[in-house]
């Protein structure tokens, strides 16, 4: 069973030759449809570790409708330069969009580009654009990519006005979360600029390109991690002012103003968030100086991140509502149909209601009402009396006592109420091949249902074997406690998920055959209650997955159709 990769998709851009950082590349993107006519040669990039020229190969002759491996079908050039050009396309087979970068084998960077593109396609983060193919074939080397036809560029977004602090603040920590991630891989961007960083309809940010772009173009540096995280700052500064920090314009947004230098983005633009605008000071080429505080300079993302998280959290917007229309009383008057209109000025005489109950009717219900009510009184009180007849032989055998049997059911003792085994510590599991997303465990026990571990997507299912014996996490519960029973919250309904327990010796067992089988359940629902049949006192328990159901595509979850399950809450009591 083949794990497969999340599907949508990513859009070459090609906004221009501004520079990105003060003294680093002059920056230029896959290519956007409306700007192609500004895709010429003579946008060269520059960069501090030095640039390669390509050699002296000419773009391939392609045009839309040609195939690419019988399978890829080109629709619209979107960039044409320095000897490649990239393509919107189709994938005949899996019948859907996706972007290709295309130039010839004898390129001089044809070799960089397949070996940037191997390695950001091993990465597989989501949060970045998916390189899904990378092949040498016919003298062509292509690079096949996702495509996203419902995200915007941050250089779209930004056309209308800055970001507002929670979004900004939402695009510099995933865009930093995600570089401190590919760095820890060795990859870098070099590239990063708002036509590289995309949102998506469900709110997301996703960066393209990762490796890729610069290969494309030659770029390279002595410092990544400097030129990616003062790449973030820029961002975040034209996030929070609609401006590029430096003299030329870039990206349609106007550049700072000439001989002032770099300037914070509060002293920019009025009601700049304080925290933000600091930020983007520390991760700019600035010497990590702000004018309000000396704050050490952010010349990594992962230092970036760190930051980040040092502030306090930026809550959304509370949501406007309009207020309902004033009550508006209309003319219309019940019963005034067929009267005559009254002449104006004359107060019409109101009708006095006749008594109440002074018809034949009126006057025999109500004689029925008075029949009833005798009936009820006698009849109440003669059960009274009789109970009280009863009372009273009940209290002349007074000879009579009350014993308890002592083989009662529960003995007259009430049994004690389960209680929740509070959750120290989890790790995810590995029997077989890679981890699934060890970095989200700590979600499965948080609180808050809205958050999930989960697994890959499977093409086949519902079992997971024999590809994988099972995908799981180990829990810490702090001390040996005596476990009855484990419910497990998942996101997907479906036909079917089966949840197996296993008592470990530690929070690292060696592997499963060295625990202990301790309960399992198979159910369709969003919820598994796994009941031991006796119980077990243990530190460490297995929540283990062996089958998983098909589900939808899931956007907000940056998961495909396909057969896979995500544990959202994880509760054991003993």
């Amino acid at each position: 069973m083949a794990e497969r990769s999340t599907a949508a998709v990513d859009v070459a851009d090609n906004s221009g030759d501004e520079p990105l950082t003060a003294k680093a590349d002059q920056s230029t993107s896959d290519g956007v449809a409306q700007d192609r006519e500004r895709d010429t040669d003579s946008d060269e990039p520059q960069q501090s570790g030095g640039t390669e020229r390509p050699g002296k190969a000419s773009p391939p002759e392609l045009h839309s409708g040609h195939k690419l491996a019988r399978r890829y079908r080109l629709e619209e050039c979107v960039t044409r330069l320095d000897g490649f050009s990239s393509w919107r396309a189709v994938d005949e087979k899996l019948r859907r969009a996706v972007g290709i970068h295309v130039l010839p084998s004898d390129h001089a960077r044809a070799r960089s580009v397949l070996a940037a593109a191997r390695s950001s396609a091993l990465l597989g983060d989501p949060r970045f654009v998916q390189v899904l193919d990378a092949v040498e074939e016919n003298d062509l080397v292509y690079v096949v990519h996702e495509w996203l036809p419902d995200a915007v560029e941050l250089t779209t977004l930004l056309a209308t006005g800055p970001l507002e602090a929670h979004d900004a603040y939402q695009m510099v920590t995933q865009v930093a979360q995600a570089m401190a991630a590919a760095h820890r891989e060795g990859l870098s961007h070099l590239r990063l600029n708002p036509s590289t960083v995309l949102r998506t309809s469900s709110g997301q940010w996703r960066i393209r390109g990762l490796a890729v772009n610069a290969a494309l173009r030659g770029i390279g540096s002595d410092t990544p991690q400097r030129t990616d995280t003062e790449a973030i700052g820029a961002l975040l500064y034209a996030a929070l002012t609609q401006r590029w920090p430096y003299e030329d314009d870039a990206y349609g947004l106007s550049g700072l103003p000439k001989g002032v230098g770099l300037i914070a983005p509060d002293q920019v633009r009025a009601g700049v968030h304080r925290g933000l605008s600091e930020l983007a000071m520390r991760a700019l080429a600035n010497d990590g100086a702000t004018a309000s505080r000396h704050e050490a300079p952010c010349t990594t993302p992962e230092e970036l991140v760190k930051a980040i998280g040092e502030m306090p959290r930026i809550r959304p917007p509370e949501p406007s509502f309009t207020a309902p229309p004033d009550y508006q009383r209309t003319t219309y008057q019940q019963g005034t149909y067929g009267r005559p209109t009254p002449l104006p000025g004359v107060t019409q005489p109101v009708p006095a209601p006749p008594p109440p109950l002074q018809s034949r009717t009126g006057k025999a219900l109500k004689w029925a009402v008075s029949a009833l009510l005798i009936a009820a009184l006698g009849l109440g009180s003669w059960q009274l009396a009789e109970a009280l007849m009863d009372q009273g032989k009940k209290s002349d055998n007074t000879n009579q006592t009350h014993t308890t049997d002592g083989n009662d059911k529960n003995g007259g003792i009430t049994p004690k109420p389960p209680t929740q085994i509070k959750i120290q510590g989890a790790q995810e599991f590995v029997a077989k091949g890679s981890a699934q997303h060890p970095e989200d465990v700590g979600k499965t026990y948080d609180g808050d249902t809205s958050t999930y571990w989960k697994t890959s997507t499977f093409i086949e299912g519902p079992p997971i074997a024999p590809y994988k014996p099972g995908v799981g996490i180990v829990y810490d519960l702090g001390s040996a406690q005596k476990v009855t029973a484990a419910s497990v919250g998942l996101r997907y309904a479906g036909n079917h998920t089966t949840v197996e327990l296993y008592a470990a010796d530690s929070l690292t067992p060696p592997s499963l055959g060295s625990m202990q089988k301790i309960g399992s359940i198979t159910t369709s629902g969003t919820t598994a209650t796994v009941k031991l049949t006796k119980s077990v006192k243990t530190q460490y328990v297995l929540v283990w997955l062996t089958a998983v159901p098909y589900s939808e595509a899931d956007p907000s979850a940056y998961s495909d159709a396909g057969y896979k399950q995500a544990i959202t809450e994880v509760k054991f009591t003993g």
